[in-house]
């Protein structure tokens, strides 16, 4: 299983061993590599998503939350397809927003998400997961989730989008970890 903070860590000391490390002995200041982790039996990191957890009618996959620092509350999701923009701009397409889902949960159920938590608004403007749904092609598109431990719950009514849910986790994220499927559609039987 791979993660972001892993893979950051690894290159650092890579990099020391070498003797090419960056010009600080001690990280930069804010620089923290928690050792937070998501996973899910669904499909591998970086591995192709079952059709089963595609498109508007997906189920959204369960995953579990482990290594979260201490002063973890809550968790959030974002859920996005980074191979695509929008409009001349650097939003891509959000498939699914999540948060306040409870630290004590340590993951998500397949299919839901544990009681207090509040899933905010997609690219369809509806407050639900929206499976991967790459068109048919030669190249997979790579879908994100993003997962963000949090010191403190988000005082966000469910009409928020990723703009406002980026916004109120400024200075709340205690750690990030990302995991990562590949999808494109299939073409139409011939």
């Amino acid at each position: 299983m791979r993660t972001t903070t892993l893979r950051a860590a690894t290159a650092l000391l890579i990099l020391a061993a070498l003797g090419a490390a960056p010009a600080f002995s001690q990280p930069p200041p804010g620089f923290v590599l928690p050792p937070l982790l998501i996973a899910t039996t669904a499909f591998e990191d970086g591995g192709i998503v079952p059709q089963k957890y595609a498109g508007r009618g997906g189920v959204q996959p369960g995953f579990t939350f482990s290594n979260a620092p201490d002063n973890t509350v809550s968790y959030a999701i974002i859920f996005h397809d980074l191979d695509v923009s929008l409009q001349g701009g650097t939003n891509d397409v959000l498939h699914w927003i999540a948060w306040n889902i409870p630290a004590a949960s340590k993951g998500i159920p397949e299919g839901s998400l544990p009681a207090g938590s509040v899933t905010g608004k997609n690219i369809a403007g509806q407050n639900s997961y929206f499976g991967p749904g790459a068109p048919p092609g030669p190249r997979y598109h790579h879908y994100t989730f993003e997962l963000y431990a949090l010191s403190a719950n988000l005082d966000l009514p469910n009409t928020a989008g990723r703009a406002e849910l980026l916004a109120a986790m400024e200075g709340k994220i205690v750690a990030k970890a990302a995991y990562v499927g590949r999808f494109r559609g299939t073409p139409p039987p011939q």
